[in-house]
């Protein structure tokens, strides 16, 4: 087990285009937030999934705290 503080997802406050969920997974994953907005972009003109995925994400994930 790690003995450090558990990552925890959130939308970003500051990295945000829209609602912040791309922001706060580049944040949790540790990678530039332009690959899941591209991830994004890649799954809603694939098929229009990724619209829906989004909208989930925009309404499960919280918000940073301030």
């Amino acid at each position: 087990m790690s003995d450090g503080p558990a990552r925890r997802l959130y939308r970003s406050r500051t990295d945000k285009k829209i609602a912040g969920v791309c922001g706060g997974l580049a944040k949790y994953f540790g990678i530039d937030p332009v690959i899941p907005r591209v991830i994004w972009v890649i799954l809603i003109l694939a098929a229009g999934t990724g619209l829906l995925a989004y909208a989930i994400a925009w309404i499960v994930i919280p918000m940073e705290p301030a």
